[in-house]
């Protein structure tokens, strides 16, 4: 074999392939392997059984290997059999074995003829054997028989190609000698998948049951439909042998008499038989595993490459070591903790690119949902205007009041602050459900504890929920202390004085607008036809532009003596429309009475009437009595004096809520950071881990959940035997000298000479010599090519008996050995040539 390393693959290709069964072949790696194919009753079985020297596999009529059986043969000095599925149970009696491969198999498939591609892993130890692994797949077969599914034809061949696609797979292609071989199915799909011959041996059984007269000569000296490395035949034990539990040793000894003995194969006697089967399997499986080692060590090294992140936890783990329970807990909560303020803090090291993190979604709740809850509480300019309305005469009550009241001003203040808390406790909600929500996150890596995660989660959450309520009567607090005092001297606040001032000087101060947008000037036809334009509307006038950028100005109306109406929508139109006219009478935009305006929507009309009520543009007096409305009509119906004090009023309410709002969006961020969000971070690393403990006992909150162990024990059987596997690999010597794959062989003389006479040598051959003398019996005495055991890769027909002892040519043409005139030395059968010594 070369040396030690060599000697070790088949075994060390085994470790593979029990590791890699055993976890239910994840690793995705095409180990080395024969598998055996060929039709039903073409004799794999009975192969197989003389390899081993027992009768172990199940027998029957019709598909009776309906599971792969991956079969690992080891020399060894004791003789039993091991199943993977029954670990610890050595097999001495053979019947037993048959049974157990039965039950397993209906154990998957059920007692019916159906099959499984979930293979069946047997080692057998003996000394009768070589190294060797193979696969027996169900024979392929054409017609369902009994309850087997009408497609079973296909299944079978697509469990067979699951295995022989695979380039690192040899095709132990069988077919039965008393059927035509160009009809043999091992052969057609063997084709298929290995159009070049690379990796398939043809074995040919049955030789005894050929008709008188009919031989399979040119099969076997690889003339007939020649394979790269040629054929091998066997000559099994009849039904009727089995039947009558012949022993497999004297079926051995009659296969070796039936070679020595047939007139047409005695001259290839040392290279037929099942020894010689089992040996050539041997050498080619193994130069096989040499040739594919340096892709395999790649893979095992990715392999490997890829688990040593996930194994680094596993690897110093004891289950059953409370010391080491402890040290787990430890580190868990400790990493808990950290996890859990990068999540909110932000970290460096990490960074989720898919999605946002908790932090980053409290930063949201904080500075963009919370803002815009405010925004939302926009007033409703008409109900506001109504409180204040009321507000000023309930203060007044039978007196007329000459100045604005402060406590009206108070009232309105302090309603709508009180609105504040629904928004400001949704905030709360929001940044608590983002805070469980990042406990649940960080406490995934706990899974492998079911109940320490649980519990973490559940005390946790407790506190978090503890200071829920403690950080919403803070906030509530807040707004009480708001409410408690109403800050008129603040300095942002513009005050009754600077109102009075831009109601007495309104040039002298900057003119505010109070709405922007694009309305619809309705026009007819006759006079232009409809116009959108840019409206600008101010506290004085109400201006129109081309655009946006506002700066080509079309129109400017002041909103003196302006009131505002209804207009029915139109028949043709979709839009909806109300209308600005002067009070006295006169045309308001060219020739124009009433300037008729329209928006796409209702409430789109409501709020440019409502920002007109705070221009000072009031609807019409007459049209709100025909509405039938008494508060509207108390509303609208104000004297000059009581207009000028709701809208001072109006307009400080407005600039003191919006230092409210202020305060309110800067504090609510603060208050919540500090009671809850840093109080959970300093909870989870100083007093979680007492939590925990007084929680239960330290050994139940450390037990591994059922699928964490099997992963486990999984990853570091993994582990294990990848490491193992590099490291009998590294031993081994890539120097180690093996026989390539026999060239293609020609076969273009077929057709053109089907029956070529015996004296006749084709290309790459030699001539004997004329005085060459004939061999008296037996076999050559020139061994074979060296681990290339078939008899005739590339060499031309040879003659039938008797004739001249023939030179074998090598794969370079030469003549292998001299030619020897007298009766040749036997090679004793226990030792074919070709093996070295």
């Amino acid at each position: 074999m070369g040396n030690r390393g060599m000697e070790e693959l088949i075994p060390l290709i085994n470790k593979l392939q029990d590791a890699f069964s055993s976890i239910g072949q994840s690793c995705n790696l095409d180990l080395p392997q024969i598998a055996v194919v060929g039709g039903q009753s073409a004799g794999k079985s009975s192969v197989l059984e003389n390899f081993v020297g027992r009768d172990f596999l199940p027998r029957g009529s019709g598909i009776v290997t309906r599971r792969p059986l991956i079969l690992q043969l080891v020399n060894s000095k004791t003789e039993h059999a091991e199943f993977l599925h029954c670990k610890g149970r050595k097999f001495v009696d053979f019947e037993e074995v048959r049974m157990e491969i039965e039950a397993e198999t209906d154990r998957i498939t059920g007692s019916n003829k159906g099959i499984s591609p979930i293979p069946i892993n047997l080692r057998v130890y003996s000394p009768n054997v070589l190294n060797l692994t193979l696969i027996d797949l169900p024979g392929m077969t054409k017609v369902a028989v009994g309850d087997q599914p009408p497609d079973i034809e296909h299944q079978i061949r697509d469990m067979l190609l699951q295995f022989i696609t695979k380039e690192s797979c040899l095709i132990l292609a069988v077919t039965p000698a008393n059927t035509d071989l160009a009809n043999s199915d091992a052969l057609k799909i063997a084709k298929e998948v290995d159009p070049q011959g690379l990796r398939t041996i043809g074995v040919i059984t049955k030789l005894d049951l050929m008709d008188e007269g009919t031989d399979a000569r040119d099969i076997l000296e690889n003339k007939l439909l020649p394979l790269r490395r040629g054929y091998i035949g066997v000559v099994n034990r009849s039904q009727k042998d089995i039947d009558g539990k012949k022993d497999i040793r004297a079926a051995l000894a009659a296969e070796r008499k039936f070679f020595l003995s047939h007139p047409a194969y005695r001259h290839l006697a040392e290279r037929m038989g099942t020894p010689h089967l089992q040996k050539t399997l041997n050498q080619q499986l193994t130069n096989h595993i040499r040739d594919t080692l340096p892709g395999l060590r790649s893979k095992l090294q990715s392999q490997l490459l890829s688990l040593e992140k996930e194994v680094e936890e596993f690897k110093n783990f004891r289950p059953d070591d409370p010391a080491r329970k402890t040290k787990a807990l430890l580190q868990m909560v400790q990493q808990f903790g950290v996890d859990f303020e990068k999540c909110i803090e932000g970290s460096g090291d990490q960074v989720d690119t898919s999605n946002l993190s908790g932090g980053a979604k409290i930063n949201r709740i904080f500075h963009e949902r919370f803002p815009f809850e405010l925004v939302k509480m926009e007033f409703d300019e008409k109900e506001l205007r109504k409180e204040i309305s009321y507000a000023i005469k309930n203060i007044h009550g039978v007196r007329t009041g000459l100045f604005t009241p402060d406590l009206a001003f108070e009232a309105i203040v302090k309603k709508q602050i009180i609105k504040l808390k629904e928004p400001c406790l949704k905030c709360i909600d929001l940044v608590i459900q983002e805070l469980i929500n990042t406990v649940r996150q960080c406490t995934n890596k706990l899974g492998s504890y079911p109940r320490l995660r649980e519990e973490t989660e559940r005390i946790v959450s407790t506190y978090i929920r503890e200071r829920d309520s403690k950080t919403k009567d803070q906030v509530l607090l807040l707004i009480d202390i708001e409410l408690s005092y109403i800050n008129t001297n603040h300095e942002d606040f513009i005050g009754f004085a600077k109102v009075a001032s831009f109601f007495r000087h309104n040039s002298m101060n900057p003119v505010k607008v109070i709405r922007r947008g694009w309305l619809t000037i309705n026009i007819s036809i006759m006079k232009g036809g409809s116009k959108d334009y840019w409206f600008v509307l101010t506290a004085e006038s109400l201006s129109w532009y081309k655009d946006e950028e506002e700066k080509e100005k079309k129109y400017m109306l002041p909103l003196d003596n302006l009131k505002l109406r209804d207009v029915e929508k139109g028949f043709m139109s979709s839009k909806h429309v109300f209308a600005i006219f002067n009070t006295e009478q006169r045309n308001v935009y060219k020739d124009l009475r009433q300037i008729e305006l329209a928006c796409d929507t209702q409430e789109e009309v409501d709020s440019w009437k409502a920002s007109f009520l705070r221009a000072g543009v009031y609807p019409d007096k007459g049209q709100a009595e025909n509405e039938d409305s008494l508060t509207q009509s108390d509303m609208v119906s104000m004297d000059p004096q009581l207009e000028r004090q709701v809208e001072t009023i109006r307009n400080l309410v407005d600039s003191y809520i919006s230092i409210v709002n202020k305060s309110i969006r800067d504090l609510m961020p603060k208050t919540i950071m500090h009671l809850m969000i840093n109080n959970t971070k300093d909870f989870i690393h100083s007093e979680l881990l007492a939590y925990l403990y007084s929680a239960g006992d330290q050994g139940s909150l450390m037990e591994e959940s059922a699928e964490q162990a099997q992963r486990r024990d999984e990853m570091l059987r993994m582990y294990h035997a990848l490491k193992e596997a590099l490291l009998i690999i590294g031993d081994i010597s890539t120097t180690t000298v093996s026989t390539p794959v026999p060239p293609p062989v020609d076969d273009t003389w077929i057709t053109k000479e089907p029956s070529p006479p015996p004296s006749t040598r084709h290309a790459n051959s030699m001539t004997l010599p004329p005085n060459r003398p004939p061999a008296v019996r037996g076999p050559s005495s020139a061994p074979p090519p060296s681990l290339n055991p078939s008899p005739a890769f590339g060499v031309p027909p040879l003659p039938s008996r008797p004739g001249p002892v023939q030179a074998h040519v090598g794969e370079a043409g030469s003549a292998a050995a001299p030619l020897v005139p007298s009766r040749p030395a036997r090679v004793p059968p226990s030792l074919p040539p070709g093996i070295p010594r």
